[in-house]
């Protein structure tokens, strides 16, 4: 007589999925970068995906550690949210990619 064991497809599911940025975020981003290069800061960047995050990396240089990450997570709900680093460094967290990259734009100031 045979045993078997009946396990639940969804215990052996992993928590989190590989997390991957859409194509309107990826405009969104590039579209920074670009301008970010016209303006002579940034020189490089690097797409990474992994389980559970995302992230878009910035260099002055291809040689040197990245300036800023920013950085798409899943949480434990299967929601996202947006977080720029520099370096060790949290900078910013954002329900969306426009609130955190609204850390990148200029802040006006009155002239008198």
């Amino acid at each position: 007589m045979l045993m078997s064991t009946v396990t639940r497809l969804a215990d052996r599911r992993p928590s989190h999925r590989t997390v991957f940025f859409t194509r309107t975020e990826l405009n969104l981003l590039l579209s920074l970068y670009s301008r970010r290069v016209s303006a002579g800061e940034w020189r490089d960047y690097a797409i990474d995906h992994r389980r559970g995050l995302a992230a878009f990396s910035v260099f002055r240089h291809s040689r040197d550690q990245a300036l800023y990450r920013i950085l798409k997570l899943e949480d434990a709900d299967r929601r996202y949210h947006y977080q720029v680093t520099a370096g060790p460094r949290r900078l910013g967290t954002a329900a969306t990619l426009r609130e955190a990259l609204n850390l990148f734009e200029p802040k006006l100031r009155l002239v008198t």
